[in-house]
């Protein structure tokens, strides 16, 4: 397998794969544009598929982490076809090469306690290649990392992301424009609430100091109900609905 960087100068003519077509693509896009100058790394199959890891050096991460030093991966993704064909060691093997090349402490990236849960690492195969639990959140998720020097102070999840809670009542969801489903799937959780007079309020992340101060170890997408953490999985229209007792 062939794979291809994505950078600002060929991200008008290159599909990326989480993304989907039109607005969501675009939102993706600006997203990655502006965040190329801080360190991000996008590479793709060459093939079409969601097969694809995207990595930014920890301290420009959109995460309410402490790993200066380290290399923090925002989503590595084989689905589909895509699958058993040993694509994503490949894709992790040239972030650890990459971030060994830049001095790096080492590598890090969110999974999950026991099974693997929905825009999280599977913690079985990053356990297999070597990572380890770095800390852990009160919302069953974790922070793994792969150091290079045994003596390198492991990643620590800030309190915000380690101990989740707000002091609202009724639903919140936080998000960023990071994952491009977010764009197509929060509009419509609102119209919803909206028709089931269901209390629930918005909050988009767009800058880099309010996703690190987020109070959930989950920027992209963070679901609340009465001040405790429900999910980061991002939720649709119906999915929302049945978590609010609406029976369709």
């Amino acid at each position: 397998m062939n794979y291809i960087r994505i950078t600002k100068d060929n991200i008008d003519q290159e599909h990326i794969c989480c993304a989907m077509s039109g607005k969501q693509s675009n939102l993706k896009k600006e997203w990655m544009i502006q965040r190329f100058d801080e360190g991000l790394v996008f590479y793709r199959s060459e093939e079409r598929g969601k097969c694809f890891i995207e990595y930014i050096p920890a301290e420009n991460a959109w995460v309410p982490i402490e790993a200066d030093g380290y290399i923090y991966i925002n989503c590595l993704w084989i689905a589909g076809s895509m699958k058993g064909h040993g694509y994503s060691n490949d894709l992790l093997n040239e972030c650890i090469c990459d971030a060994k090349a830049q001095g790096k402490k080492g590598v890090c990236i969110l999974s999950s306690e026991g099974r693997k849960k929905e825009f999280l690492s599977d913690p079985k195969y990053m356990a297999y290649k070597g990572f380890t639990d770095a800390d852990r959140s009160d919302a069953g998720i974790t922070l793994m990392y792969l150091p290079f020097d045994i003596s390198a102070a492991p990643p620590r999840f800030k309190t915000c992301a380690k101990h989740p809670k707000i002091y609202e009542n009724g639903f919140v969801i936080y998000y960023t424009d990071q994952c491009p489903f977010t764009y197509y799937w929060v509009p419509r959780v609102e119209e919803a609430a909206k028709e089931y007079n269901i209390p629930l309020k918005v909050i988009h992340i767009t800058d880099k100091a309010a996703a690190q101060n987020a109070p959930a170890p989950v920027t992209t997408y963070a679901l609340f109900k009465d001040g405790k953490f429900l999910t980061q999985a991002i939720q649709s229209d119906k999915k929302f609905l049945a978590l609010a007792g609406v029976k369709l």
